[in-house]
């Protein structure tokens, strides 16, 4: 699957639902399933080193205002058939877009992000990996 790194925090909002574009200076033909892998930097509050979610591109907007030109790659909500969290996965990020093996990325067993299930989930799962 192809993979992308961005910073912690930003990745939370991705996993959390918040953060419904990335914003990147280059733009990419691809659409579809993208690993969200958060890099090694340790943030409060974030889970540094691994992948949590695989978000699905629909799109990307070009973006031109006063903070210059960039685009907005576009993120389907969480739920069927859109973005979706993960087993915890180390990665090792990298630069631009790379790719990580399938059989190495484990859907978690819940397509709502906000039912119980979910919930008990990320207390399991993704809670003990938050830097304090």
């Amino acid at each position: 699957m192809r993979a992308l790194s961005i910073h912690p925090e930003y990745a939370m909002a991705i996993l959390t639902g918040t953060k419904t574009e990335e914003y990147r200076t280059w733009t990419t033909k691809h659409r579809g399933d993208l690993l969200i892998c958060n890099s090694a930097k340790k943030t409060h509050g974030a889970v540094a080193g691994y992948a949590l979610c695989v978000a699905k591109i629909t799109g990307i907007r070009e973006i031109n205002d006063a903070g210059g030109d960039y685009y907005g790659w576009q993120i389907a909500p969480f739920g069927p058939h859109g973005s979706y969290w993960i087993e915890p996965l180390a990665v090792k990020g990298q630069l631009r877009l790379f790719n990580v093996d399938d059989d190495l990325i484990h859907p978690a067993p819940f397509t709502d992000i906000q039912s119980p299930a979910a919930k008990k989930w990320y207390q399991e799962k993704i809670s003990p990996l938050i830097y304090p």
